[in-house]
């Protein structure tokens, strides 16, 4: 058998003296089997080490540091309970002749009007003012939640009755009423009793409650000890201070980082189960859930006009919401790039029609200096009787998260604190309107979790050739007062 030298290293004959690329060493191919790899290749290129950090800090978390707390909680279920309005007012109401007000009540809540009290019925543009001599019980109720009406008997102070002269008229719906007293005889019994022949005789002072759940999350990462055990040639380094030529330091580092990421994103996207039945896990509710369950929405804002034109009315509506909510003096708006924009053009616009110019405006929170003109961003400005302080927020407008989708442009949030009764406590406590509570106990802090299992890394716990990294926190955002928070979204 003849020797064969097929895959032995060695010129190529031809038949024809000739120079190829196959007998030289050659600048192109790289293949790395030993034929035609590039010549530079053996020796050592110029290299940067170290990472470039192309898109700067990526962490997104800090949002709920900013406006919130975190508290521990050693039950499953975390329940609060909000104040209703302190004054009686109705509209859904219909006027049926002219001394009586058909008023619309819910979930089986007797109307708390009551015989001696004087109300305002008004369409909006005509109010009548009037004294009620009587009211009947609601005798029905139907549909979910449960409705039913009582008959409010009237008569009028200035007018005949309700529809003579008035500007009201018989069967008009869409009446709002509200009592601002009462008025009696001389001589007679006091509101408990005499003249009432139905209706309720005291008004009990009613709570809304409202709870949530926490959610449990989860993540690991994985690294065999081979790969544990490769250097590599890159210099790594994360927002956390990880730095190393340890890859797998890198992702496990990554890994920790998108997982407390997770933990703040959870607490402002998370959301109830609703109609699907078939979903095995429970929700929570979020932030924006909350705000679109119990708060106040702005869609589009200043979005049909030109930068700075018809912002100050569309802000100035949310104004007014806020008049009929907490009114709390303090607000914080974080908002995408572009609504920030748009407050920015809001306020320079009232200093004259430019940034330069002081003359005409007041900004309360800057001092008004020429030197203004290089400065065309605003932190914070007031409005009526309300501060407002703003900022960017990075989650609206990172690439990756919702400055991928671009529907929510922003939130605005009440500062300082909420007096609520805790159902735990059994009594009223002050907590921030924004917060966070995560399970613990003596036993257990389930706030932030991680262990390290495997036969990896310094742990010995199973036979695993690999390091396993684990993640868990269980935790659940209380908004209390959601009625005083507004959420910007975008439609168009």
């Amino acid at each position: 058998m003849g020797l064969d030298i097929s895959n032995a290293p060695g010129l190529i004959p031809h038949q024809k003296k000739q120079a190829l690329d196959t007998n030289y060493l050659s600048f192109n191919g790289g293949t790395g089997d030993g034929d035609s790899d590039t010549f530079a290749q053996q020796y050592l290129p110029e290299l940067y080490e170290a990472e470039v950090e192309r898109f700067g800090n990526r962490t997104l978390q800090g949002f709920l540091r900013m406006v919130g707390a975190e508290m521990p909680m050693t039950s499953d279920q975390v329940i609060w309970s909000e104040q209703n309005r302190l004054h009686v007012s109705y509209d859904v109401c219909k006027i049926k002749s002219g001394t009586t007000i058909e008023v619309t009540v819910e979930n089986n809540k007797q109307a708390a009007i009551r015989v001696g009290q004087t109300m305002v019925v008004s369409n909006g543009l005509n109010s009548v003012k009037v004294r009620v001599t009587d009211i009947s019980l609601v005798s029905s109720w139907s549909g979910t939640p449960a409705v039913g009406v009582a008959t409010v008997t009237v008569q009028a102070y200035k007018f005949a009755d309700l529809i003579t002269g008035t500007g009201l008229a018989d069967e008009e719906t869409g009446i709002k009423v509200f009592v601002y007293g009462s008025e009696f005889d001389k001589g007679t019994s006091g509101m408990d009793s005499g003249a009432v022949t139905s209706g309720v005789r005291a008004i009990q002072p009613d709570f809304t409650q409202f709870s949530n759940k926490p959610i449990i999350l989860k993540d690991m990462y994985q690294v065999s000890g081979s790969d544990a055990a490769q250097i590599g040639w890159v210099e790594v380094a994360t927002e956390d201070g990880t730095s190393g030529y340890l890859w797998y330091l890198k992702a496990e580092s990554e890994t920790r980082l998108r997982f407390e990421d997770y933990l703040e994103m959870s607490m402002v996207e998370a959301e109830k189960k609703g109609a699907n039945t078939n979903l095995s896990v429970e929700g929570s509710e979020g932030l924006f859930a909350a705000i679109e369950d119990r708060g106040n929405i702005y869609n589009d804002f200043a979005g049909a006009a030109a930068p700075g034109a018809g912002a100050l009315g569309d802000f100035d509506a949310i104004l007014k919401q806020l008049d009929k909510q907490g009114a709390i003096e303090e607000n914080m708006l974080f908002l995408s790039r572009a609504t920030a924009l748009d407050f920015d053009d809001m306020i320079a616009a009232q200093a004259g029609g430019g940034y330069a110019s002081t003359a005409n405006a007041s900004y309360g929170l800057f001092n008004n200096e020429e030197d203004m003109a290089l400065n065309f961003g605003f932190s914070g400005f007031r409005r009526g009787s309300y501060d407002f302080y703003k900022t960017d927020w990075k989650y609206l407008n990172d690439a990756s998260t919702r400055g991928l989708t671009g529907d929510i442009d922003g939130v605005m949030i009440p500062a300082g604190t909420s007096t609520v009764y805790d159902q735990m406590l059994g009594q009223n406590i002050r907590r921030p309107f924004l917060h966070v509570r995560y399970r613990a106990s003596e036993a257990d802090d389930r706030r932030m979790k991680s262990w390290v299992t495997g036969s990896v890394g310094g742990a010995y716990t199973s036979s695993l050739d690999a390091m396993q990294v684990h993640f868990l926190s269980e935790r659940c955002l209380c908004v209390q007062g959601a009625n005083n928070f507004v959420l910007f979204k975008s439609t168009i």
